[in-house]
């Protein structure tokens, strides 16, 4: 069984729709990312003058079994130094809690809704029975009667009022996971608006090895926003109260803010020791793609992806994140002078989006930490002879009276369609060649792939698709027959249709 076959032409011109958006074509050579810039109206503080902080750690409700309590609710934060900004959080922070868990242990988060829109939450890059793995139309209903709505006319099956407890096996090895809202048409103004956080599965092969653990494994959720003149979040939705979907024509590319954010401040400080850092980065942007980078001459030590650990570390300059991607990555201080600030920049940006973050070293401190040459065995998935191959084309498709600037697509088929694009068997491996008219960052929810031919770089669940180009991946089918969705992982494309339905069989 077979896709479509994509010509180069196709892949170049992305059938020829990318002019009907203003800018989109262009966006991408300025950035690095396919969008349009949101400029902030807010006095903006100097980089590096706002402290540091870790996003807060959740609390289990029980003994044994994990339990976890979040409630997605609004709140008035203090983003930039002197102003509230009015979020949606998980227990009312930007980002919401940190939850942790070990594999094989089956954990569940209880969540209950006091926004004033419906919600539906995904754990990124879980194994997941198709019933807990926050299909979009999957609603928690808002508490408040007032505050509830339907959905396209009609509720889905499983549409719950006020609350429900999503079950997770995590059947899977440690990985940095992250969760975030999922509601079907606006899961971009819901996670711009906070609806995020990490979730850091842990095992007993990544807890044995001898990297940096404790105050020094540190969560980092880098993302852009852009505030308005009283620092509210600015969003170019249609409709703020979510009575229609969608952004303004100029931003169907995608969202980029001029302000970047770590663990919710402005281009914080941090003060570290000097010594080894594990860190864990996620790119939580709707459609910034980052290339990170440190000076001084540190270097950035891979050791893990989006779904753990590597085979080996691999030491770098610098590495690129697109939106919900994850790299894992020790950073050593141990030789920088204490006093000094060593910089974390974007490559793929200028002014305040080409900056991220300071570290100030501190203070010397003992550190028995190390990397060691070896981290994990990653099994390389192989080419058959009965392997199923199928090509995705990511693109904008045709202009028509209901969609002027086309809509966003898989193949032509949105998730409106209802059809499934892919029928995969539980237990086997196919061969996906991604493609795509500009930057798609690709995620099918449940399964995980190899790069074609690179099991070194290890397992994601998130691959970065540039413009005019095709990527082929190996991906391994293993966890729950049942429906799934995939998608493009900016989000403004996931709203405007990118998203398509694939059942596992």
């Amino acid at each position: 069984m077979t896709g479509p076959q994509v010509s180069r032409r196709a892949l170049i011109l992305g059938g020829g729709a990318l002019a009907l958006v203003p800018g989109l074509a262009a966006c991408g050579e300025q950035t690095g990312s396919t969008g349009t810039v949101l400029k902030s109206s807010a006095p903006l503080p100097q980089p590096y003058t706002v402290p540091f902080t870790r996003p807060p750690a959740a609390r289990s409700t029980q003994h044994g079994a994990p339990a976890y309590e979040l409630v997605a609710r609004p709140a008035d934060v203090e983003i930039l130094p002197g102003r509230k900004t009015r979020i949606l959080g998980y227990d009312g922070t930007f980002p919401g809690p940190t939850i942790t868990a070990r594999a094989g242990q089956q954990t569940t988060v209880r969540l209950r809704n006091d926004l004033p829109v419906p919600t539906v939450m995904h754990l990124h890059g879980g194994v997941t029975p198709s019933t807990e793995d926050g299909y979009p139309t999957d609603l928690v209903q808002p508490r408040n009667p007032a505050a509830r709505r339907q959905l396209h006319g009609g509720l889905a099956a499983r549409t719950v009022i006020g609350e429900r407890t999503y079950t997770y096996p995590l059947r899977q090895r440690a990985a940095p996971l992250w969760y975030h809202d999922h509601t079907m048409d606006f899961t971009g103004p819901n996670v711009y608006a906070g609806l995020a956080g990490m979730f850091l599965v842990h095992d007993d092969e990544d807890d044995a090895l001898p990297l940096p653990r404790g105050e020094r494994d540190v969560p980092l959720i880098i993302c852009d926003r852009a505030f308005g003149p009283d620092g509210e979040l600015s969003y170019p939705a249609l409709s703020a109260n979510q009575k229609a979907h969608g952004v303004r024509d100029s931003y169907l590319g995608g969202v980029l803010g001029d302000v970047v954010l770590v663990n919710g401040r402005p281009w914080p400080l941090m003060q570290v020791d000097q010594a080894r850092y594990r860190f864990r980065v996620l790119n939580a942007s709707n459609a910034r793609r980052f290339s990170i980078s440190m000076d001084h001459g540190v270097d950035l030590v891979q050791v893990g992806t989006d779904q753990g650990l590597l085979p080996a570390p691999q030491r770098e300059r610098s590495l690129t994140l697109a939106p919900a991607e994850r790299v894992d990555v020790v950073v050593d201080f141990s030789t920088v002078p204490v006093g000094t600030r060593v910089t974390m920049r974007n490559g793929f940006g200028s002014g305040g989006a080409g900056q991220v973050m300071q570290f100030q070293i501190a203070r010397k401190a003992k550190d028995d930490s190390r990397i060691p040459a070896r981290l994990s065995t990653v099994e390389p998935l192989r080419e058959t002879a009965s392997m199923v191959t199928r090509d995705l084309h990511f693109a904008l498709g045709k202009a028509t009276d209901g969609h002027p600037h086309g809509e966003w697509s898989v193949n032509g088929i949105t998730f409106a369609d209802g059809k499934d694009i892919a029928r995969p068997r539980l237990g086997t491996v196919e061969r996906w060649r991604i493609s795509s008219d500009v930057h798609h960052p690709v995620h099918p929810h449940m399964v995980r792939m190899q790069l074609y031919g690179k099991p070194e770089l290890g397992w994601k669940d998130t691959i970065d698709v540039v413009p005019g180009d095709a990527v082929e991946v190996l991906v391994q089918v293993e966890g729950y027959r049942g429906r799934y969705v995939m998608h493009c992982h900016n989000l403004e494309h996931e709203d405007m249709a990118m998203m398509v339905h694939f059942t596992v069989t």
